[in-house]
């Protein structure tokens, strides 16, 4: 185990375990995968504690498996600013998911957790409706008083009673307007329901009839009310795709539920002189180490790791014997990571 604040965190929307978890990944990946997925939240995460826990490949080995496994979007490297002020110190985690996830989906989940820890390290925060105004507010625009005793309100107050209440008179009788459907037939197709259209299109695997981009709408429709893009949904529905979709309708479904994207980080409505978030989290290249945003970190690795790293002799088809051995200490691993 790591340093407590250190170490392993899992990463939220990962599905339940299952035998074929990590079973499109090169051996070696595989095997680092099956037994960083088992270890408990906290556990050491260094190349060298790893290599020590794994003695069938060196810490070279380990550390490009953990870059190919950044690659694939199973873990980001991040620093974490612990405390507040002087006595600020940095941390270093590694998030995993067993679910692979993109970079928008990674982007997005650590700028919530970027905007979290920023809340909860300032100081002695007052609750929100005995808060003062903001530093950055403008000194000539004070909040109007409030006075607490009966009839000492102000007299704008009731002024704009008149105006709100004429556009309430008109529709005394008329029924209230339906609610609008998803997609009008005098509008066309919706953004949704192009993008189901276009899956067909951009990949043979996935076509979609008529009734089946009808019924799934509703779905997709979910996915850009979340903030995304239409192509964004069209990626991830497409990415990744087995040799052979035998349920094109089903396939989609599923993946339309288990990879929903989060909802983004609301904020209170402030002025807009209201400064961002501090930034409580940086990204690190999972390969050399380099800090950054996780925009500046696609697959969390820098500029210079995602154009030097190319696949070494360890990703070569390894023999079958030796790769019964390795299924055998994974199961080893397990046994042993159980009754820890």
């Amino acid at each position: 185990m790591a340093k407590p604040g250190y170490g392993k965190r899992s990463a939220p929307d990962q599905r339940p375990r299952a035998p074929h978890d990590f079973s499109l990944l090169p051996v070696r990946e595989r095997y680092v995968a099956g037994f960083v997925d088992h270890l408990p939240d906290g556990a050491a995460m260094s190349v060298k504690q790893l290599a020590k826990q794994l003695p069938l490949y060196g810490q070279q080995a380990i550390s490009s498996a953990l870059t190919a496994l950044s690659v694939a979007g199973h873990l980001r490297r991040v620093r974490c600013a612990v405390g507040a002020g002087d006595e600020t110190r940095w941390v270093f985690r590694t998030f995993w998911s067993r679910t692979a996830h993109d970079n928008e989906w990674w982007k997005t989940y650590l700028a919530a957790e970027n905007t979290a820890q920023a809340d909860s390290s300032a100081p002695n925060a007052p609750a929100p409706d005995i808060a003062p105004p903001p530093p950055w507010a403008p000194d000539e625009e004070p909040p109007p008083p409030v006075s607490e005793e009966p009839g000492t309100q102000q007299g704008p107050e009731p002024t704009p009673v008149p105006h709100q209440r004429a556009p309430a008179q008109a529709p005394d009788t008329q029924p209230a307007p339906p609610a609008p459907a998803l997609r009008p037939p005098e509008a066309g197709p919706s953004p949704a329901y192009l993008a189901l259209a276009r899956l067909g299109h951009e990949d043979h695997r996935l076509p979609l009839s008529a009734d089946d981009c009808q019924e799934l709408e509703a779905q997709a429709a979910e996915w850009l009310a979340r903030g995304v893009s239409v192509d964004y949904l069209i990626t991830a529905l497409t990415a990744g795709l087995p040799a052979q979709v035998d349920a094109p309708l089903g396939f989609v479904r599923r993946r339309l539920t288990l990879k929903m994207p989060p909802h983004l980080p609301t904020t209170p409505s402030a002025s807009p002189g209201t400064p961002a978030p501090p930034h409580r989290i940086l990204m690190e290249c999972t390969d050399c180490g380099r800090p950054g945003q996780p925009e500046a970190l696609p697959d969390g690795l820098c500029r210079p790791c995602r154009t030097t790293h190319r696949p070494d002799t360890d990703d070569a088809p390894i023999h079958p014997t030796e790769a019964a051995g390795i299924k055998a200490r994974m199961t080893n691993l397990r046994g042993l990571l159980r009754t820890v």
